[in-house]
């Protein structure tokens, strides 16, 4: 699959060819599915909690008579119905994440490249530098794309004035190749990689 370059300006700069063992697969959406849930379940703190009634500040003592009083039974007062007493079946600290094949994590991420790709909304940029970090400036080049919402991946490494550039842009996200993942490539209307990105991504996800 050959794909037009362009510079930062949106001017041509030539033309690459794409691996269609990573950015032509057929595309499947439970494959994606799965994997945005994974990654959503994995980042998730899961630390809430509620105390329970060996967690309550309270005596253990019984506090009336098993029979004879007309009462309900009672062992102690701090069950989930007594003022103050615990939380029942309440949550707990716990881990969220879900288990996932790395051969099915790298299938989700080829399948979100290849989507992108199909969809044409994939452009691939000679390199993400700038000159220097000013917001205003950046905004008028990348302006020239026409679109409002992207994720740029870059090399091994961001450059620093790229990066700081496009930092108060709205919905622009700038990530090294390495932190490419599904979630961030699908929330993003554009996918933009640069020719280093292209290149890491390919001998990432080919073998």
């Amino acid at each position: 699959m050959k794909v037009a370059v362009k510079t930062i300006d949106n001017k041509a700069a030539g033309d690459i060819t794409l691996d269609d063992a990573v950015f032509g697969i057929e595309v499947k959406q439970d494959i994606l599915h799965t994997m945005v849930n994974y990654q959503l379940a994995k980042r998730r703190s899961g630390n809430h909690k509620v105390k329970q009634r060996h967690e309550v500040t309270g005596t253990g003592k019984k506090p009336w008579a098993q029979k004879g009083t007309g009462r309900a039974r009672a062992g102690d007062l701090k069950r989930n119905i007594d003022r103050g007493g615990a939380t029942v079946h309440g949550p707990v600290v716990r881990s969220h994440a879900k288990d996932m094949p790395k051969k099915a994590r790298v299938l989700a991420l080829k399948t979100a490249l290849s989507a992108k790709a199909k969809e044409g909304k994939l452009i691939v940029i000679d390199e993400a530098k700038a000159k220097d970090h000013k917001t205003k400036p950046m905004a008028a080049a990348l302006g020239k794309f026409d679109f409002t919402s992207a994720l740029i991946v870059g090399g091994d490494e961001v450059d620093v004035n790229f990066a700081r550039a496009t930092a108060n842009l709205p919905r622009i996200d700038v990530l090294p190749s390495k932190g490419a993942n599904v979630y961030d490539i699908l929330r993003r209307d554009i996918l933009v990689l640069t020719k280093d990105a292209v290149s890491d991504l390919t001998e990432r996800l080919k073998g």
